[in-house]
């Protein structure tokens, strides 16, 4: 099968699946156009006309399928390169633009519907629909329904229905060097935390620090590793951890090397969300894969992942949510071996690997173009 894959804006998860995508079937001809993950209302708006100009010849060779990330403006793209009008296509969702969060400086500002138009339209023309996580999916289906409620000439919601229809639930894969077959006998003192995600206001650096404060105050000895990408502007909560709770601090800043990484996650007894956003939560899936046990909020994608019985009370102050947090905490302390490692074995997420996900990629893409799947 000949596939166009398109991804426009390759950041590190998008680059994470295209890449063990395309790895897990090389029997297909696969052909990769992407663009770097910089300068998004650039990239969200003009990677159609960026490809149309320069990638012509590429985009006219025939497909059977294209899969495009919803970042791609489809709709566009088709109707500049003719040819590409007819061929199916499967547009896979990392993340919506009707569900991100705003920070508090830009509510003033009118809510801009450009990157949430680009992805109905590529919605509306593709074939199927893939969705990471069920968070994703109906925060997407949702936002479609305001979004056609809000518009000043009113379109018929059934669209929200035929969108449904169409659409299917594909995590992306992780693929580990070593997964781990079970937890720790017991848990270590002082534990072992990691929080592994962005340096950015989105993953709740200040609950992380009314967190590590809460910590303290009850008396819980523990070593956080502060993982995850880092930029040239930090939250300051992430600077006041890191000068306040220097003595409790292991590794700090991205590890490149995936070794390291994971002998790291598979070293630690737990592994700590704080985000007010989340589509799947690539890095706490990992982590879980190596060992770790989830100390997740009760919001986003994290019941799909863990269980809503698993995960801590999402409150409205900060205060509350680092209290939730906390008790979490004491809650895995308390469990004996045995328990953890069913509790352990018992998450959902343990099955987000490409040997039980792989016949399912190829069904949705098979059926998609129109070929026959045993």
């Amino acid at each position: 099968m000949r596939v166009l894959l398109l991804s426009a804006y390759d950041a590190d998860s998008h680059r994470y699946w295209r890449q063990h995508l395309v790895a897990q079937f090389p029997d297909y001809h696969w052909t990769e156009l992407v663009l770097p993950g910089r300068y998004f209302n650039w990239r969200i708006r003009g990677n159609s006309l960026q490809w149309a100009l320069t990638q012509r010849t590429k985009l006219e060779q025939g497909y059977d399928l294209i899969v495009a990330t919803s970042m791609v403006d489809l709709s566009a793209l088709k109707g500049m390169v003719p040819k590409l009008a007819a061929i199916p296509s499967l547009v896979y969702f990392h993340e919506n633009q009707f569900a991100y969060p705003v920070q508090l400086k830009e509510r003033h500002k009118q809510i801009r519907i450009e990157p949430m138009i680009v992805n109905l339209y590529s919605a509306v023309c593709a074939n199927s629909l893939a969705f990471n996580s069920a968070y994703n999916r109906d925060s997407f289906l949702e936002g479609v329904k305001n979004l056609l409620r809000w518009l000043p000439e009113k379109l018929p919601l059934s669209l929200i229905d035929d969108l449904s229809e169409k659409s299917h639930l594909l995590p992306v894969p992780i693929k580990l060097l070593e997964p781990v077959a079970e937890v720790p006998n017991r848990l270590q003192s002082p534990i072992q935390l990691i929080w592994n995600h962005r340096w950015e206001y989105d993953k709740g650096p200040d609950l992380l620090y009314a967190s590590l404060v809460e910590l303290q105050n009850r008396g819980i000895a523990f070593k956080l590793h502060l993982l995850g990408q880092q930029f040239r502007q930090q939250p300051q909560s992430l600077k006041d951890i890191q000068v306040e709770f220097a003595s409790q601090l292991g590794q700090v800043g991205y590890l490149d090397n995936q070794m390291e990484y994971e002998s790291l996650l598979q070293q630690a007894d737990m592994v700590l969300s704080t985000a007010d956003h989340e589509f799947q939560g690539l890095a706490v899936s990992e982590a879980i894969q190596c060992g770790c046990l989830p100390v997740l909020p009760n919001r986003l994608s994290y019941p799909g992942l863990v269980g809503a019985d698993l995960c801590y009370k999402a409150a409205a102050d900060l205060h509350s949510q680092a209290t939730a947090l906390v008790d979490r905490v004491v809650y895995w302390q308390s469990l004996d071996a045995v328990t953890l490692r069913q509790k352990w074995q018992g998450l959902p997420v343990r099955d987000y690997h490409w040997q039980h996900l792989r016949s399912s990629y190829e069904s949705l893409m098979r059926t998609c173009a129109g070929f026959e799947y045993p």
